[in-house]
């Protein structure tokens, strides 16, 4: 089988070092990651005449679409038009990320949990309704802002600053409509559902590391680092997330007119009485989770998302991980808000045992020199028989790795650890 990876981040060289093990790989525009496992095209994500050409001349079997935008902008749609098989929903199923006011919609038909929120297109309107919010409270950007358009505020002043830096273009079209959210109190979970838009199958549960810094100190960013699995998750939370979340949702969707193929992320917050409340839905594969979720999961998941791009029967069964995976992110200096960019890499020269390196914001400069081309640069997945195991790889790897400035945090996966530690 010949399979097209659709994106240039570290999801899709994780995406690449999955099918390269039984098919042949192509990816478009891919990364200097990407083209050690396949064959790089160079074609951006927003040229859909380009890439069905490029299918068709390549004979490629399956497209598989990675990022958010190319979703959102009807990529599936066009490629589906023209008579090729691709894993990915349409731009009309994808706005269960896309427009975040929409995802709060689909939710309240469908009776999933999740915070109470308002939704606001003028200033003055959502400045009035702010006061009157307890605290601490959330501000989002509807649209797509990369992972970065959701500000937890500890105070009133604070959410009118947010509201107010969004709504003047902080983000873009992404902020021209925020959302007033309650904060939810728990632990968070990001959970990956392959769907036929029936059935779901649920990939090894993981929790994502937002802020900056160690301790979950510092800004926002797109995702520091993941782990999995978790021990808080139980077979009967994962039913309970398939009863109460995804299917649903899924049900929703399609009444809506918007069946919805492909992956389904959740982000959960489990609250203290152990339910799952819905932070966000996104409409495809996490990044940096996928690049935990991937190295453990059991499943034939080629094989899965084959059968659901051709509408084939398939049997959803879940499996398990049977070892741990620790992710570390390399933000370049000035991460998120100004990165700074061209500075050269240097590569430990193997890759330690037990460690696997994926490319997120990396490019070839003059004679093969790999240098920073990204806010997030490098992913360092470390795996083990548990997470200590698994971050202390990681985080050797990670420290192998050199680039002026490198910013990465040393403590992914310190909930579990904690726990582990307690027990």
């Amino acid at each position: 089988m010949k399979v097209l990876v659709v994106g240039g981040g570290g999801r899709e060289h994780a995406l690449c070092w999955l099918f390269a093990r039984s098919a042949t790989v192509y990816c478009a525009p891919g990364n200097p990651g990407t083209a050690q496992v396949g064959t790089n095209l160079p074609i951006p994500v927003s040229d859909h005449r380009a890439l069905a050409q490029s299918i068709r001349e390549h004979r490629i079997d399956l497209t598989v679409i990675g990022p958010e935008a190319p979703l959102a902008a009807g990529l599936a749609d066009y490629l589906t038009s023209e008579g090729l098989t691709v894993f990915g929903p349409t731009a009309r199923a994808a706005r269960i990320e896309s427009s975040k006011a929409f995802a709060k919609q689909i939710m309240s038909r469908a009776g999933v949990p999740t915070a109470a929120s308002r939704i606001f297109t003028d200033l003055e309107t959502a400045l009035k309704y702010i006061r009157t919010h307890p605290e601490p409270l959330v501000i989002k950007a509807s649209g797509l802002a990369a992972g970065k358009g959701a500000v937890v505020c500890q105070s009133r002043a604070e959410a009118q600053q947010a509201a107010s830096e969004m709504l003047a273009g902080r983000f873009g079209d992404a902020g021209r409509e925020i959302l007033v959210e309650e904060f939810l109190v728990g632990e968070e979970l990001s959970v990956l559902a392959v769907t036929d838009g029936e059935r779901v199958l649920v990939l090894p549960p993981s929790q994502d590391h937002k802020r900056l810094l160690d301790g979950d100190l510092g800004p926002n960013t797109g995702g520091m680092g993941a782990y999995a699995p978790l021990s808080i998750i139980t077979h009967r939370l994962i039913q309970t997330i398939e009863n109460t979340v995804l299917l649903p949702t899924l049900a929703a969707l399609a009444d809506q007119g918007a069946p919805f193929t492909g992956v389904l992320y959740a982000g959960l917050m489990i609250d203290p009485s152990g339910s799952p409340n819905v932070v966000e839905f996104n409409c495809r594969l996490g990044d940096p989770e996928t690049q935990v979720v991937l190295p453990i999961a059991r499943n034939p998941l080629l094989e899965h998302f084959w059968a659901v791009a051709r509408g084939e029967s398939w049997r959803p069964e879940h499996c398990p991980p049977d070892k741990a995976a620790v992710t570390t992110v390399l933000a370049a200096p000035g991460y998120p808000d100004s990165p700074k960019k061209g500075m050269p890499i240097t590569l430990p020269p193997e890759v330690p045992a037990h460690t696997l390196l994926f490319h997120s914001g990396t490019a070839s400069g003059p004679e093969g020199t790999l240098r920073v081309a990204g806010g997030r640069v490098l992913c360092a997945t470390g795996l083990g028989p548990d997470v200590a195991t698994a971050q202390a790889a990681s985080q050797r790897l990670a420290a192998a790795v050199a680039f002026e400035g490198k910013i990465y945090r040393r403590d992914i996966g310190w909930r579990e650890l904690a726990r582990a530690r307690a027990s």
